[in-house]
């Protein structure tokens, strides 16, 4: 029962991060382009590499720390259903141009963002 705890307060901060940062950045960026979904996916892709290669080579650590954090709280702040949701809304507005910058962009980015996430992971040992 611990693990769905774990995943639930996770998934609560998670959220919530997700929401303040995305409604910042919005706010600080403006919105035509989605930098606050985007900006929350990259960061969202470099944590989840970072800390599942921390916790795969650091045995020592709880295992409730695997549902905690890349589990809870970064699947609920890693905004992928939302991404998929403004590109459509983008396409579907005529601005097909900006919805596929943003999916490669989003995707390459992210990719990287997850090497660079695992490099650091390894880098602290």
């Amino acid at each position: 029962m611990t693990k769905y705890w774990m995943v639930g307060l996770g998934g609560f901060f998670g959220s919530i991060a997700r929401f303040w940062v995305g409604s910042y950045i919005t706010y600080r960026m403006g919105a035509r382009f989605p930098f606050g979904t985007f900006i929350i996916n990259i960061s969202g892709s470099f944590l989840i590499g970072l800390i599942v290669t921390l916790l795969a080579e650091r045995t020592h650590w709880s295992a409730n720390l695997l549902y905690l954090i890349p589990i809870g709280f970064i699947g609920a702040y890693t905004t992928f259903s939302t991404f998929e949701l403004e590109a459509f809304r983008s396409v579907r507005g005529g601005d097909a141009l900006l919805a596929l910058l943003y999916v490669v962009l989003s995707v390459c980015v992210g990719f990287v963002a997850v090497w660079l996430g695992i490099l650091s992971g390894r880098a602290l040992e």
